[in-house]
C-alpha cells in the first residue's frame, strides 16, 4: 500500500509483536521493521520512535530514538521518575532493599521519588525525615487528607513515572487515589495476565496529568540485570548525600569503609549522613567488591 507519510511518536506498550504508539493525538498499531529482529533490538514502552503510516492506518516502526535510560525487568525506557511506595507497617520497610533500588535508579539517571503509605496505622515521620534529609522528594499519602494526594499528583505532573512497591505496601490503593480509572486498569491487567509470571511482563504507559504512569504486572520491584550491576568505584556516586564529601578524604580512591581521614565517615559520625543509609551503602559495597567489570554488559 502507498505510504501516507512519517510521524514521530512514543510507544505505549508492546504485546505479541505489535506496538501501540501515541502519535498525532491518536494511538497507532505498528510493527517493527525486520532489521530489529535481525539485530536483536527490541523496542520498549516509553521509547520514542519514527513511524511510517500506510493507507490502512497501520504503522511500521522505522527507527527508535536514543534512550536516556531503560530497565530490563520491567521492560520500560525513558523514565523520569521511579516512585518507591514504602509502607510504615504490614509490611515493615526494608531500608537496605529500598536503598539498593534507589541506587539502581540513581545510576540509571532516573529520579527516585519516595511515597510513604499506611500512615493511619503507624506514623511515618521518621521515614519521611530520613529520605528528605538524604535529598529525595518524599511524600506521605494520607487518604484522610486530600491535599496530600494533590501534592503527589502535582509533583508527578508532566513526568513519566513508574511505581515500585512490595506486595502489600499499598501501590494499588495509591494509584486508585491518584486516578481511579488508572487504578482499575492496572488491577485489570494484573487479574487477566497473572502477576509475576515470566510471560506477563508487559509494561504499559497510561496518560496521567500531562505525562504518563508506567505499570506492569511484575513491577513490584526492579530486577537488576547485568547492566544494572554497580561496580565498587561507582557505588559512592549512587548515594547522593555523599556528594559533598567525595574527593575530600585523606587518601585517593577511598571507598569509605574504614580508616582515619575519610570525609564520608566523618560526616557519618557528625550525624550529617544517616546510619541507616550508610549501612545500606556498606552492605552494597561488600557485595559490589565481588563484581568484576567484565560481568556487566
Amino acid at each position: 500500500m502507498a505510504d501516507k507519510g512519517a510521524v514521530s511518536g512514543r510507544i505505549l506498550r508492546g504485546v505479541g509483536g505489535f506496538y501501540y504508539v501515541a502519535a498525532g493525538g491518536e494511538t497507532i498499531e505498528a510493527k517493527p521493521r525486520g532489521i530489529f529482529r535481525k539485530t536483536g533490538f527490541k523496542p520498549l514502552a516509553g521509547d520514542f520512535c519514527r513511524l511510517s503510516i500506510n493507507e490502512d492506518g497501520k504503522g511500521i516502526i522505522e527507527s527508535v530514538g536514543e534512550r536516556r535510560n531503560f530497565f530490563l525487568r520491567p521492560p520500560v525506557a525513558n523514565l523520569d521518575r521511579i516512585c518507591f511506595v514504602v509502607s510504615t507497617c504490614e509490611p515493615a520497610p526494608n531500608f537496605q532493599a529500598l536503598d539498593g533500588l534507589i541506587a539502581v535508579a540513581e545510576r540509571k539517571k532516573t529520579e527516585p521519588f519516595i511515597i510513604i503509605t499506611k500512615t493511619d496505622l503507624k506514623p511515618g515521620g521518621e521515614i519521611l525525615e530520613l529520605y528528605k534529609n538524604a535529598g529525595f522528594e518524599t511524600y506521605a499519602a494520607d487518604y484522610r487528607n486530600p491535599e496530600s494526594i494533590a501534592a503527589i499528583k502535582s509533583a508527578l505532573s508532566g513526568k513519566v513515572s513508574a511505581f515500585c512497591g512490595n506486595s502489600g505496601a499499598g501501590k494499588s490503593t495509591l494509584l486508585n487515589a491518584l486516578d481511579a480509572s488508572l487504578g482499575l486498569a492496572t488491577a485489570g491487567i494484573s487479574r487477566k495476565l497473572g502477576r509475576g509470571k515470566h510471560t506477563t511482563r508487559e509494561a504499559r504507559l497510561y496518560p496521567f496529568e500531562g505525562g504518563y504512569i508506567a505499570d506492569t504486572p511484575g513491577f513490584s520491584r526492579i530486577e537488576p540485570g547485568q547492566d544494572e550491576l554497580i561496580l565498587k568505584d561507582e557505588l559512592q556516586y549512587c548515594f547522593r548525600e555523599f556528594a559533598p564529601y567525595i574527593g575530600k578524604c585523606r587518601f585517593s580512591g577511598c571507598l569509605h569503609k574504614a580508616g582515619k581521614g575519610c570525609a564520608v565517615l566523618g560526616a557519618l559520625e557528625a550525624g550529617e549522613i544517616s546510619s541507616s543509609r550508610y549501612k545500606s551503602y556498606f552492605a552494597m559495597l561488600c557485595e559490589s567488591e565481588r563484581i568484576k567489570a567484565w560481568e556487566r554488559r
